[in-house]
C-alpha cells in the first residue's frame, strides 16, 4: 500500500511538473512583429529643395569594389503652355514717357508755370513736326518766322510775309497739337498802323494760332496793350531781334554794358505792363536774364540767354541736326538726322543704280 501511495504521489508530482512546464510554454508568447510603417516626420522646406542624388550600386569584383551609378528615372516634363496672346514687349528704353494730360493749350496755364517748373518750347512749321513735338511733351509750339532760314532758303527772316506765316500756322494746327500754338508776326507788321496789325493778328488766329508773338519792347508796348484789349494774347520778344539784324549789323549778345542792360529792363517792364503773358529773351547776357526772370511777373523764356530763365525755346531743326548751316554756339544737337538721312538716301540711290535690268 505504501508503495502504491508513493507511486501515486510521484505520478501526481510528474503531472504537476508537466502542467507547470506547459503553462510556462503557453505564457511565453512570441513578440508581435513590429510594423515597418513608421510615421514620417514632416519634411522641412530645406529638405524639399534638396536635389535627388542618383543611387550608387556596389559591384563586387575579385579584389575590388567598384561603384556603379544607377540612373534615376526623371519625371516627364509637361508640355509648355502656349498663350494665344504674345507677351507685351518692353517699351523702347530710348523713349521717354511724358504725362500729356497736365499740359493745357492756354496762355493762363503757361503763365502759371512760372516758379513751378521750367517751361519748354520748340518751333514747328508743318503738321508732321507739330505732332512729334506735341507728343514729346512741350508746353508750347512757336510757328516762328525762322521758317524763312530753316525751310524757305532765305538768309534772314526779313523776306517772310504774313501769307507765309498764315500758311504754316494752318499746317501746324492740322497736326492737332495738344499744347499752345504761338505764331510770329513777320517783319514790318508791328510797325504799320494798328488796323493792319490787328488784321494780321486776326488772320493768324483764325488759321490756328492761340496767340501771336511780336518782336520789340517799349516801342511796340502801346500797340500790344491795344491788341490784348481786343482779345489777342501776345508773347513779347526782347534782346536780339532777328527782324532787325540788318540794322544791328549781325547776330550778337545784348546786355553786356550798362546802357543795354537798362534798355532791356525797360523793355521787359513795358511788355509786362502791356499785358504780355510771356516774354522771350534771345541772346541776352546771362546775368541780366537771371535778374529779369526774378523781377518781372510773366515767364522769361530764354534762347541763348543762360539756364536761369523760366524756360527755354530752340529751333527744332537745329536741335535735331537738320540745319545745314553752322549752328549757334548755345545749341547742342540731340541727333544727327540730316547726316543719317543723307546716308539713307545715298544708299537707296546706289542700290537702284546698281540694279541689273533683265530684258526679254
Amino acid at each position: 500500500m505504501a508503495d502504491e501511495k508513493k507511486l501515486k504521489v510521484s505520478s501526481e508530482v510528474k503531472k504537476e511538473r508537466k502542467s507547470t512546464t506547459t503553462a510556462k510554454k503557453t505564457v511565453r508568447r512570441k513578440k508581435p512583429a513590429v510594423s515597418t510603417k513608421v510615421k514620417e516626420k514632416p519634411k522641412s522646406p530645406e529638405a524639399k529643395e534638396e536635389k535627388k542624388v542618383p543611387k550608387e550600386e556596389v559591384v563586387s569584383e575579385p579584389g575590388k569594389d567598384v561603384k556603379k551609378e544607377v540612373p534615376v528615372q526623371q519625371p516627364v516634363a509637361e508640355p509648355p503652355v502656349v498663350s494665344r496672346h504674345p507677351p507685351k514687349r518692353n517699351p523702347n528704353p530710348r523713349r521717354y514717357s511724358v504725362d500729356l494730360s497736365d499740359i493745357k493749350p492756354t496762355t493762363k496755364y503757361l503763365s502759371g508755370l512760372k516758379g513751378k517748373r521750367s517751361i519748354v518750347g520748340l518751333t514747328a512749321y508743318d503738321a508732321i513736326m507739330s505732332k512729334l513735338i506735341s507728343k514729346a511733351g512741350v508746353d508750347f509750339i512757336l510757328v516762328g518766322d525762322s521758317v524763312g532760314t530753316t525751310l524757305l532758303g532765305y538768309d534772314t527772316t526779313i523776306p517772310v510775309t504774313i501769307d507765309d506765316m498764315v500758311y504754316h500756322t494752318a499746317a501746324v494746327r492740322r497736326g492737332n497739337p495738344g499744347c499752345l500754338v504761338v505764331a510770329d508776326l513777320p517783319f514790318g507788321e508791328a510797325s504799320l498802323s494798328f488796323d493792319r496789325l490787328l488784321d494780321s493778328a486776326r488772320r493768324l488766329m483764325q488759321n490756328g494760332a492761340d496767340a501771336v508773338k511780336i518782336e520789340g519792347g517799349k516801342d511796340v508796348a502801346d500797340d500790344i496793350e491795344k491788341l490784348v484789349a481786343t482779345g489777342v494774347p501776345v508773347m513779347g520778344h526782347i534782346g536780339l531781334l532777328p527782324q532787325t539784324v540788318k540794322a544791328i549789323g549781325g547776330y550778337r549778345k545784348f546786355g553786356a554794358d550798362r546802357d543795354e542792360a537798362d534798355n532791356l529792363y525797360t523793355d521787359a517792364i513795358s511788355l509786362e505792363e502791356a499785358g504780355c503773358f510771356a516774354v522771350i529773351a534771345e541772346m541776352m547776357d546771362e546775368r541780366i536774364a537771371t535778374q529779369l526772370a526774378r523781377q518781372i511777373l510773366p515767364p522769361l523764356i530764354g534762347i541763348g540767354s543762360g539756364d536761369q530763365c523760366d524756360g527755354q525755346i530752340l529751333v527744332t531743326h537745329d536741335l535735331l541736326g537738320l540745319t545745314p548751316s553752322p549752328l549757334p554756339s548755345f545749341v547742342k544737337p540731340c541727333a544727327t538726322l540730316g547726316l543719317d538721312g543723307l546716308n539713307a538716301l545715298s544708299g537707296y540711290v546706289q542700290n537702284i543704280r546698281n540694279r541689273q535690268l533683265v530684258r526679254k
